[in-house]
């Protein structure tokens, strides 16, 4: 055989090999929905980083006041003319996973029907999501987790930060209509947007609270906190958005090492809770005096894709746009 058919033949079958290798490990690999997230997925470029004839975006940080704990938020500014009132403003936890959710078609319908201001608060590095400072901010207790390890507790800090720190940037920076403030979060994110209605109701106008880890610290926001909340409510009027997959019912947990000690501790610890919790709280709550509760469940969904499908529907909701909850990322 010539030395340079035999070469040529060599490389086709490496790459034959690779292509085979390539194949086994995606046919062994859970499906997507079940994989696990990436602790170490980064944001990448987004809309925040591109130029948009509806939106100008502008960025700034904030720090705790030792400076141990920084918090990156991007802020989307309607191009247009503020109302006289001010822009409305969509609030979103975990924002850097949230502005991945957005692309220009969505700030072009934002601009023509309600045009918003869009208030990313985040954490200040590249991070998708970022697990140990969401764990610190967004519980009202602190817990025990599965290392036994005892985390959170910061939620009443950051509301704090939101109020004093964000929150007056942001109207130094646009038009701000105090009088129009939606919170949106999810998962542990949606647990505080619960605890920022329970605590301090007259801070935005309409809660969003989607997928919430109500099994945190063994169900406590069950007890006390929401039993305060009915009894002192006294009318004060808000919107409530309640927000659950219907796959979150029946949890899957076919892919999970059921054998792995940290996997049994996990799956103990989201037990404080029973799976029709959400469900109730949301009949619960449709009964208080001047809270306007509205309980959404999304069929078949688990946890992982309720993030992006009820930050679309609160937009669909709160601003108008079409519904684009059963849509894929951009």
């Amino acid at each position: 055989m010539h030395r340079g058919t035999y070469g040529a033949l060599r490389r086709a079958m490496a790459v034959m090999a690779m292509v085979i290798i390539a194949t086994a490990t995606l046919l062994a690999a859970p499906p997507l929905a079940a994989q696990q997230r990436n602790p170490a997925q980064v944001i990448g470029e987004t809309v925040a980083d591109r130029s948009s004839a509806h939106y100008r975006f502008e960025r700034f940080v904030v720090s705790s006041a030792d400076g141990s704990r920084r918090w990156r938020v991007n802020l989307g500014i309607p191009a247009g003319k503020a109302p006289a009132a001010g822009f409305p403003a969509i609030w979103m936890l975990d924002g850097n996973a949230a502005l991945i959710e957005f692309d220009d078609s969505v700030l072009e319908e934002l601009a023509r029907t309600t045009p918003s201001l869009l208030v990313f608060v985040g954490y200040d590095n590249p991070l998708r999501i970022d697990s140990p400072a969401r764990t610190r901010d967004y519980t009202p207790f602190a817990d025990e987790g599965e290392d036994g390890t005892v985390s959170g507790g910061g939620a009443n800090a950051f509301l704090d930060v939101l109020e004093r720190q964000v929150r007056p940037e942001v109207a130094r920076r646009a038009a701000l209509d105090a009088s129009r403030q939606t919170l949106w979060g999810h998962s542990l994110g949606g647990l505080f947007v619960l605890h920022a209605l329970y605590t301090r109701a007259g801070a935005f106008q309409t809660y969003a609270a989607a997928s919430p880890s109500l099994w945190w610290t063994q169900g406590a926001m069950l007890g006390a906190p929401e039993r305060q909340f009915i009894a002192n409510n006294a009318g004060h009027h808000a919107r409530l958005l309640l927000m659950l997959g219907g796959g979150e019912r029946t949890p899957d947990f076919s892919n999970r090492d059921m054998g792995n000690p940290r996997v049994q501790a996990h799956l103990k610890r989201i037990s404080g809770a029973p799976s029709g919790a959400a469900t109730a709280l949301g009949t619960r709550l449709q009964q208080v005096p001047g809270l306007d509760t509205e309980y959404i469940e999304f069929d078949g969904l688990s946890h992982g894709p309720m993030f992006r499908a009820s930050l679309m529907r609160t937009l669909h909701r709160v601003a108008g746009i079409g519904d684009r909850s059963g849509e894929p990322r951009p």
